[in-house]
């Protein structure tokens, strides 16, 4: 018998993504609802985004430790552009960026990673879109 709010509790597999473990929550089809989250597990050094671009909805990027015993040490060295001037941040400890809606970004380069990082990626949008009209070659 169906429960009256298993609509609201949702199991996701993991699945191999393009950078590894992954698991994704989407909001149009998960939630119905304005909100994505996706969690990549990432364990070696990559270029993950290599063009500026931006969005119409606000996004936020969590970097931090995969390692429960050792969460306050990220042991590797991040590199994400923000803005039109493509301002380079280097990312060395967990952090949080926060990416307001039409903010260009990137490019986001997993420089040197030695131990796993949980890259957490959330947006207030029903799905995570990159459209090529809003990508800077």
């Amino acid at each position: 018998m169906a429960k009256k709010y298993e609509k609201y509790v949702i199991t996701r597999p993991v699945v191999i993504g393009k950078f590894g473990p992954e698991y994704k929550f989407i909001g149009d089809e998960d939630y119905k609802s304005n909100f994505t989250l996706m969690f990549l597990r990432i364990t070696e050094p990559t270029l993950m985004e290599d063009y500026p671009h931006y969005h119409d909805f606000d996004m936020y990027l969590y970097f931090m430790s995969f390692d429960p015993d050792h969460m306050g040490e990220l042991d590797a060295e991040i590199e994400l552009g923000l803005g039109k001037e493509r301002e380079i941040f280097k990312i060395t400890a967990p952090t949080s960026v926060y990416i307001p809606a039409g903010l260009i970004h990137c490019p986001l380069d997993f420089k040197r990673v030695s131990k796993p990082i949980l890259l957490v990626h959330a947006t207030l949008a029903s799905k995570y879109v990159k459209e090529d009209s809003k990508i800077i070659r």
